[in-house]
């Protein structure tokens, strides 16, 4: 019997547990067509809840639980959404100057079915103590601002039409950089997991893979994973991009970088 969905159930979780609620949500709005790459819908739906999603579509949660209730999905709109996004105009859009702002287009990214995320995520990191990112898009990026916010960027959407956002990411000082670096906790107590999972281990090999591939290898099996279970990964680097993501999925990992371009993982729930 499937759980009850409100404005905080994942896109991600409604998929999963029918399979026709894909087809479903792209019929609300042809900006979800994108979901139909399973690369990409694996990086945007997985924190992406319905609130955030109607927000995307500029329609009503109610469109969402419409579509969702002949499918069997029992409704409870008593749950508002959390930490529900204000959209007064902040000071930092009035006070940049055109050459404090970079443009990226990532419309011609998505179109073909490739994911920017990992281009996005470079260019913040060269972004200088007040200029802006500015992500040119047919929709409001709602999971890659939530993800942003939390690291300590100012975010603006502009919705320019119904196909045209701009948005903004704003690095107010030097100390809010974001970081990619792994928590020092990573690196510790290797072989005490090692020993728990030592019998219960699933192997990914992704050190051949080419971007954004590993990332999405890895979550692939992530969704498959027995709780008893860990994923042991062969990886070339540290993959600080999905660091973010197991946090938010509530997983555990254990890092051992054996040397340059020989990275273990150990990915595990406790």
């Amino acid at each position: 019997m499937m759980k009850p969905i409100n404005a905080n159930t994942k896109i991600a979780r409604i998929i999963k547990e029918h399979p026709d609620a894909l087809e479903a949500i792209i019929n609300i709005s042809s900006k979800f067509e994108t979901y139909r790459n399973p690369l990409l819908r694996k990086v945007f739906v997985g924190r992406t809840t319905i609130a955030m999603a109607a927000e995307m579509a500029g329609c009503e949660m109610a469109v969402f639980f419409n579509k969702l209730k002949p499918l069997g999905f029992e409704i409870d709109q008593a749950i508002l959404p959390v930490e529900e996004q204000t959209k007064k105009l902040p000071a930092f859009i009035t006070q940049l100057s055109k050459e404090q702002i970079i443009d990226f287009d990532v419309r011609e990214l998505l179109a073909s079915g490739k994911d920017p995320l990992n281009l996005i995520l470079n260019k913040i990191k060269t972004v200088q103590s007040g200029q802006a990112l500015k992500i040119i898009n047919t929709f409001e990026p709602v999971p890659l601002i939530k993800m942003l916010e939390n690291q300590g960027l100012a975010v603006y959407s502009d919705v320019i039409s119904d196909d045209l956002v701009e948005t903004y990411f704003h690095k107010k000082t030097e100390t809010e950089a974001i970081s990619t670096t792994p928590k020092a906790s990573a690196s510790n107590g290797w072989d005490e997991v090692m020993d728990r999972y030592k019998d219960n281990l699933v192997t990914v090999d992704v050190r051949q893979l080419e971007m954004p591939l590993p990332m999405h290898t890895i979550l692939t099996e992530l969704d498959k994973l027995p709780r008893d279970k860990a994923l042991y990964v062969y990886h070339k680097r540290i993959p600080v991009f999905l660091l973010p993501e197991l946090a938010d999925q509530k997983f555990e990992y254990r890092i051992n970088e054996i040397s340059d371009g020989n990275v273990q993982l150990l990915i595990y729930k406790n």
